[in-house]
């Protein structure tokens, strides 16, 4: 194919037209914000068994092995309905069976030490159909929320045996107290609880301040947990160089059409759109895509375009999505103000996904 060089402006790329995130307007019906509540595609294959602790972190090790004993205790629970029996006040003469020792697990530690790993883990050796254990984040639960009401997805999890919560967010008081309340129920149904969240950067090796943060913000249900500290640095950067530098734009678009399924956006353009489609909606937003690519990064503007794009990093990085952009790196993307601020784990969680994604996406452009 043949290219002609205007006489102002950048040379057209030939190739393939690319995809558009800013062109997708998804629908995302409530039945599949329950389907899809497993762990992500990054997640399907992983098994305690492949978690591989470090071998100067002995905590790792003792995580694995409580885990373990923890799964192999819900296989003891009550039978299929028992839970649900309980909600809706149907043979009320037999109270579910309780196992034995706390009906849920606290994650406790630092940014990358494989706690989703773990969790995961811990929601495939759960001897229970999967349409009987739910896993997602934080996010993903108020959303469910928001799209059933409170009472229907009360309803909808109460017959679970396992629900595992990634990422709780400790800093949105609105939103803990509405799913501290929501677990209470579930508790009283005979769901068994799991959950992680990053302890706050200034405040990693710090021992358990996560786990207490924790344990206050649910409040009447701590008696129920049990928090495992797992300590380490963070896996994404062992041995590896630091984020790779930012491409140009042409490189960028280049890549974008010649790789089969790529979506191709200005970043500020993106960073609008984000704020007309529900964040529940940002897996359904990549659906198919099998690379991000933006030109122009620049820093977010505001807290609000800050969180949306929080939970878009979140998605593609639980898709396995690499992203390649030209611009600013993403380690530039929020201010001095918005690190120190009380969504700092929040950000840092976002920077430390978007840099190993990024690394990913080297290939795009190197490989000829």
């Amino acid at each position: 194919m043949s290219s002609s060089t205007p006489a102002s402006g950048p040379t057209p790329i030939a190739g393939a037209a690319p995809l558009s995130l800013c062109a997708r307007e998804p629908h995302v019906p409530a039945d599949r914000l329950v389907a899809e509540m497993v762990p992500p595609p990054r997640f399907d294959s992983v098994r305690f068994s492949t978690y591989v602790p470090a071998p100067d972190q002995p905590s790792q090790s003792e995580a694995v092995r409580v885990l373990e004993g923890f799964a192999a205790g819900l296989g003891a629970a009550s039978g299929p309905a028992a839970g649900r029996r309980g909600f809706f006040g149907l043979g009320r003469s037999r109270a579910p069976k309780t196992p034995a020792g706390p009906r849920g697990v606290y994650l406790d530690g630092g940014y990358g030490v494989g706690k989703t790993h773990l969790l995961a883990s811990l929601w495939h050796a759960t001897p229970a159909e999967p349409s009987r254990k739910a896993f997602g984040t934080f996010v993903e639960l108020t959303n469910l929320v928001g799209a059933l009401g409170f009472q229907q997805t009360v309803r909808t999890l109460s017959g679970h045996r396992l629900l595992c919560i990634d990422e709780f967010e400790l800093d949105d008081p609105g939103d803990t107290v509405l799913v501290s309340t929501l677990l209470g129920r579930l508790v009283e149904a005979g769901v068994a609880l799991a959950a992680t969240s990053n302890t706050l950067p200034g405040k990693l090796g710090e021992g358990r301040f996560a786990a207490a943060d924790f344990l206050r913000e649910i409040q009447g249900l701590s008696a129920h947990f049990r928090a495992l500290r797992i300590d380490g640095e963070d896996y994404r950067h062992r041995g590896l160089p630091e984020a790779p530098a930012p491409y140009s734009d042409e490189e960028v678009t280049r890549a974008a059409r010649a790789t089969e399924g790529a979506a191709l956006d200005d970043f500020p353009a993106l960073l609008d759109h984000l704020a007309r489609v529900h964040p529940s909606r940002y897996g359904a937003l990549t659906d198919g895509v099998t690379a991000v690519c933006l030109t122009g990064v620049r820093p977010v503007p505001d807290q609000s375009t800050a969180l949306r794009l929080v939970v878009l990093a979140d998605r593609l990085y639980d898709r396995e999505v690499p992203v390649l952009a030209s611009g600013l790196p993403f380690d530039r993307l929020f201010s001095e103000e918005m690190l120190k601020g009380g969504y700092r784990k929040k950000y840092f969680r976002a920077i430390s996904r978007l840099t190993a994604l990024a690394r990913d996406a080297a290939r795009l452009v190197d490989t000829p």
